[in-house]
């Protein structure tokens, strides 16, 4: 499994998502602390391409050794891509979270939201409550 980080450049949700914001397209994934409290992962059931997603809605859900639990989405837009290697290898989730586990990859439809996400350093004060 990776180690616990927190990667400065991208914005997180409180529900334990990440963003990596680029223009008016976005990359997202779960955190580090998400996969860790999950467990090994064994199986993620995407969205289909073409899917919108509202901020704040669950969107997929990812099924580990402990349970199933759904994805919520950081931020509102259009799935253009999904991770299709998380198919075959969703370990790749626990091993990568922020690099080859992301999940989709999405165009923002009302990119000033990820102004409402909170910093690296803003998510780690909400682990230590």
């Amino acid at each position: 499994m990776a180690e616990a980080n927190y990667p400065d450049d991208l914005r997180y949700h409180d529900q334990h998502d990440w963003v990596r914001v680029e223009g008016d397209s976005a990359t997202f994934g779960i955190t580090w602390y998400a996969q860790d409290t999950l467990g090994e992962v064994v199986f993620f059931e995407p969205p289909e391409g073409g899917t919108a997603l509202t901020k704040d809605q669950p969107y997929a859900e990812v099924e580990s050794v402990k349970a199933v639990s759904d994805v919520i989405a950081p931020m509102s837009g259009e799935v253009t891509e999904v991770n299709d290697a998380l198919s075959d290898s969703p370990e790749q989730i626990n091993e990568d979270p922020y690099g080859a586990g992301w999940l989709v990859k999405v165009t923002l439809s009302h990119p000033e939201e990820a102004e409402t996400l909170l910093s690296a350093a803003e998510y780690q004060k909400l682990l230590d409550r």
